[in-house]
Parts: C-alpha cells; structure tokens; sequence
C-alpha cells in the first residue's frame, strides 16, 4: 500500500519540520517537493531560462534528470547526477 502525506501552509509556519520528524517516527520517506523545484529553477537558471517564464522551463524539463537520494537518513537532490541539496 502506498501512502501519500501532503502538508500545506504558509512559508516559514515549520512544514518541513513537522513532515521530516512525522515520516521518520513513521518510517516513511520523507519527499522535499520544494527541493525538486529549486533543481528545476537552478537548472532553468544556469541554461539562461527566466524562471518565470513556464513555456521555457517545460521546453528544458526532457533534458534534466532530477533525483532525490537518501545515505544515511539524509535527502540529497541531484541535478543531472550533481548533488545541489
């Protein structure tokens, strides 16, 4: 059975926190969507893409790889195999 957890609310209210701390007592993986934003952003940034610009940043989406890896209990985010957490 797979289970999802969204948490919503406003930026700074302790998301991230009260997420990472409910998946481990849980032993669930904890996914920081925010995280693979930011790989898309910093990836639309270095290739010259404005980040508020949706057409260009979709066009560059087939040409990235983005992965979250855990070692150790910890999240990494990699951008075309570069850890950028």
């Amino acid at each position: 059975m797979i289970i999802n957890v969204a948490i919503d609310g406003p930026a700074g209210a302790g998301k991230s926190t009260v997420a990472r701390a409910a998946a481990k007592e849980l032993g669930y993986i904890y996914v920081d969507t925010g995280a693979l934003y930011r790989a898309v952003g910093l990836n639309a940034l270095r290739n010259g893409i404005k980040t508020d610009d949706p057409e260009g940043v979709g066009a560059s989406l087939p040409g990235i790889t983005v992965e979250l890896k855990f070692e150790n209990g910890e999240q990494s985010v990699l951008l075309n195999g570069e850890n950028v957490s």
